[in-house]
């Protein structure tokens, strides 16, 4: 079983933060309080310089990261130090381009050297995935599918071999805060269901406790990435705190606290 599943024993809250903005530092410490704070899954995002499905606040963040010179190699440094004491699972979110400038096997066998469980790649098509898929096997890493509203009759195909959790794109476009969520989720989650019991995790767009607690009542749990990064360019290396209560907020929300 993909330890991964520990993270959707309750309704699931996963956080996505961007390393190396500002610093690995502040990531680090970012991370811990998002944990103890209830964060069941971190997202950990590795910066690249053209981040597709990012919308302006993610691919700022980055650009300030890539910009502050970090590397591959150091987020994999950053990873090791945080497994001293994070125990949650915790996922990559890049581009296939950063995998394969890296080597797929060197990135792939140094995830599971450092204890990183799954790896998200938005820009891999699912007809191309066989190009990591066996490589991500072979090390026990789970390489996490993405279902968007315009996967329609291709739902339940991805959903029968999704391995990990499964990524449920709220909304067409890029990532950001959305005030309104108009997607047929609940449609969506139903077609997945009639395959899989992998858990289906909703992101794109959340942002508010009372966002999160409709998407985790719609699947397993609500991804938030946006928001997190906003409050981290807005308060920089004093951003752990304000991340940590933020976290708790809307990990209550998913509770019913």
């Amino acid at each position: 079983m993909s330890k991964i599943s520990s993270a959707f024993t309750n309704k699931a809250f996963i956080a996505f933060i961007t390393c190396g903005d500002p610093d690995l530092a502040t990531t680090a410490a970012c991370v811990r309080e998002a944990v103890r704070n209830g964060a069941d899954l971190i997202e950990l995002g590795i910066p690249f310089s053209d981040p597709t499905a990012e919308g302006p606040v993610i691919s700022a963040a980055n650009i300030r990261a890539l910009s502050g010179g970090i590397k591959t190699k150091d987020v994999f440094e950053l990873v090791r130090e945080l497994r001293k004491d994070v125990t949650v699972p915790m996922v990559f979110m890049t581009y296939a381009n950063v995998v394969f400038s890296y080597g797929a096997e060197k990135f792939i066998g140094t995830c599971e050297e450092v204890g990183i469980d799954g790896i998200i790649l938005p820009d891999l098509p699912y007809e191309e995935k066989e190009e990591f898929l066996p490589t991500c096997k072979a090390h026990g890493v789970d390489l996490i599918s993405l279902i968007a509203p315009t996967s329609e009759n291709r739902v339940e195909m991805i959903a029968r071999e999704a391995e990990g959790f499964i990524y449920l794109v709220s909304s067409l476009g890029v990532t950001g805060e959305r005030s309104k969520i108009t997607t047929d989720l609940a449609g969506i989650v139903s077609h997945i269901r009639k395959v899989t019991d992998v858990p289906v995790a909703i992101g794109f767009g959340i942002s508010t406790p009372e966002q999160a607690k409709e998407m985790a009542g719609l699947s397993d749990g609500a991804i938030v990435g946006s928001a997190i990064v906003k409050l981290v360019e807005k308060y920089g290396k004093d951003a752990p705190k304000y991340v940590g209560e933020y976290v708790k907020s809307m990990k209550d929300a998913i509770l019913g606290k």
